[in-house]
Formats: structure tokens, C-alpha cells, sequence
């Protein structure tokens, strides 16, 4: 039976016991890290508007499923102090052009549309122009207060299977800089770690794009937890040598039958934590699950060819290539020991225990 586990502002890294905000509403603005800019700097973006936000979203300055999905709430709150209308239909006609704008950035992390739904919702269930605002921005804030207060939880949670002593590998970045702070995937190392485990962790470069490398390894250090980088192509091998116990990464979207989106090459590690007999975990929280689509129904976002193409100016292949690179792939519930949530852990047969506890 399926059960459950119970402007711009340059700032210098020189108070690492401070949580790193990754997103959050300041004087009515959005104020973000600019992720592009890491590891070698830490800057701060600030925006007064939806298409500002919106084109973050797309050019990765903010990413991570949780992360976008704020933002977003965050950018229909933008759009609606800067709308000039006088009445409730007109700004809810307003609205409706910044949510398909906002929504249109990033196809396949489900928090996004869950965010920006919830926004919307929010806003057709009052008739006042000031009310509709208010409650905007009030949403947006509580789901900000929200994801910190769950991804704790969850970290906690996922912290309970940790060993002492275990080297734990993750790929791409589910931590600080994929949510408003803590993390989801990385929030479970900072909880066992936090706990007194002794732990290291084994983070891929991740690329093209190099999450794993400019950002975990940054957070992770920043953090002081022991961390070491690995090229993604080195996973079999270090699998094959026995130098790893446990897989630990995110996800953008899960849907009832326990398949698993997350940033590519996940489905590799996971093949490969299963021929070696490695526990395979991700972490993510109920915003994340996505109970009414099918597999062959999910758009996995393709990116730019330049991703593939170049490095910074430098040509990485020749010109005129075929590129295909794709953002996503998806994993198989077969291939997952446990999802963990802030209500506790899935266990398989997923479509029974998410039907179940979602």
C-alpha cells in the first residue's frame, strides 16, 4: 500500500549566515538576483514592470520552478499598480494581457501557471478597482512567506533518510536561487546538515546553461557545505566506484503518475542511480504537482541554439549546425525511490499515494 514518510545593488559575500533572497517585493518593486551574474557576482535587480519580470523569467535571471512562480505573482502585482483603469472589468482586461505574458515564458515548470492562476483567481472575486490591487499583492506576499515556510518543511522531512557521513549527488540547482530562499532539493542537504550529518555533496556542472556549476556549487559553498563538481558526463563512473549513496534533486513538474520534469539529463542520473542500486529522491512541493495532464500532453520548453553554440563570444561548434536543446526531460516513476513534500514522503505506486495525499 502507498504510504508516507512522516537598479542595480552589487553586494559582496561577506555574511554567508545570511539567507540568500532570491526574490521579493521591496517599495513596489520586484528586487532579484540576477543568476546570470553568478558565480562572480551577486547583484540584485530591481523592476517596476510586468514585461521587465517577464523577460527575466525568459533570459534565466531568475529560474527554478518555485522561484518563477513568485516572480510571476510578483509581476501581476506590477501590472496591476501600474494599470491606469477605472473599473474592475478594464483592470481585469489589463490583467489578462500581463498573465498571458507572464505565463507565455516558461512552458513547462507548472508553478508558474499555479501562481498565476491563484493571482487571477484573487482577482475576479473582487469588484473594487483598490480592492482587486490590495489583494493582488496580499496573495503575492503570503505565497513568498508560504514557499519559505514549506520548503523548510520539506527540507526537514527529506533530512530524515540522510545518513551521517553519506556523499549525496544533485544536478542542476534546486536551492535558494531555485525558490524565494532554502530550497527545495539543497533545503533537505541544509536541514541534515543543519541537524549536525556530516555530509558531502556531489553537484554536475549541468549543462549547457551550468546551474550545477555557477549556481549550487556558489550556494552551496556560500552555505559551507562541503561540495565538489563534477562534469555531468563523470555520474556513471563515480556511480560504477561506489563514491555515491544517495541522489537527491527537484523538479518543475510532477504529474499524478508519479513522472517527474526536471532539468535535462536527470532521467540519465536516475537510469543510472537504478543500475547501480543507488536511492533516487526528488524533492518538491504540492505546488508542483500537476494532477490533470498526461505525459504526451506537457510542452518540454527547447532554448536557444547559442546555449550549445557558444561560450560567452567564443564559437563551440560550427556555424550553421542542426541544434536541438531541449530545457526538460522527463523521468519515469519506476526509476524514483520516494518524492519528498512537505507533508512527508511519496512512496510508490505513486498514482495511488499522490491521488491519495495531494
Amino acid at each position: 500500500m502507498p504510504h508516507m514518510k512522516k537598479g542595480k545593488i552589487t553586494g559582496e559575500l561577506k555574511n554567508k549566515s545570511k539567507d540568500l533572497m532570491t526574490v521579493e517585493w521591496k517599495n513596489n518593486q520586484v528586487v532579484m538576483i540576477d543568476q546570470t551574474k553568478l558565480p562572480g557576482k551577486l547583484v540584485f535587480l530591481r523592476y517596476k514592470k510586468y514585461e521587465d519580470v517577464a523577460r527575466a523569467i525568459e533570459r534565466l535571471i531568475v529560474r527554478g520552478a518555485p522561484a518563477i512562480g513568485i516572480a510571476a505573482a510578483f509581476g501581476m502585482s506590477l501590472a496591476a499598480i501600474s494599470s491606469k483603469a477605472k473599473t474592475h472589468t478594464a483592470l481585469l482586461r489589463d490583467l489578462k494581457i500581463a498573465y498571458d505574458r507572464l505565463r507565455s515564458t516558461r512552458p513547462t515548470a507548472v508553478n508558474l501557471a499555479w501562481a498565476l492562476d491563484k493571482i487571477m483567481s484573487v482577482a475576479t472575486s473582487k469588484t473594487n478597482v483598490e480592492d482587486i490591487k490590495k489583494s493582488i499583492l496580499l496573495s503575492a506576499l503570503n505565497m513568498a512567506t508560504d514557499d519559505i515556510t514549506t520548503n523548510k518543511k520539506l527540507g526537514l522531512n527529506g533530512a530524515g533518510i540522510i545518513g551521517n557521513d553519506e556523499v549525496i549527488l544533485t544536478h542542476c540547482n534546486a536551492g535558494s536561487l531555485a525558490t524565494v530562499t532554502y530550497g527545495t532539493a539543497l533545503g533537505v542537504l541544509r536541514a541534515a546538515n543543519d541537524m549536525g550529518k556530516k555530509i558531502q555533496v556531489i553537484a554536475t556542472e549541468t549543462r549547457p546553461v551550468m546551474q550545477g556549476s555557477r549556481l549550487t556549487a556558489f550556494e552551496l559553498d556560500y552555505y559551507n557545505i562541503d561540495v565538489s563538481l563534477i562534469p555531468d558526463t563523470a555520474v556513471g563512473y563515480l556511480m560504477s566506484k561506489g563514491k555515491i549513496n544517495r541522489v537527491i534533486v527537484g523538479a518543475d513538474r510532477i504529474l499524478k503518475t508519479g513522472h517527474v520534469y526536471n532539468k535535462i539529463g536527470t532521467y540519465q542520473v536516475a537510469a543510472l542511480s537504478k543500475r547501480h542500486n543507488i536511492p533516487f529522491y526528488v524533492a518538491a512541493p504540492l505546488s508542483t504537482f500537476d494532477l490533470s495532464s498526461n505525459v504526451n500532453e506537457v510542452v518540454i520548453e527547447e532554448r536557444n541554439k547559442n546555449e550549445l553554440m557558444k561560450m560567452g563570444n567564443k564559437l563551440l561548434a560550427p556555424k550553421g549546425i542542426k541544434v536541438f536543446n531541449p530545457a526538460f526531460d522527463v523521468t519515469p516513476p519506476e526509476l524514483i525511490t520516494g518524492i519528498i513534500t512537505e507533508k512527508g514522503i511519496l512512496m510508490p505506486p505513486y498514482e495511488e499515494s499522490i491521488a491519495k495525499n495531494i
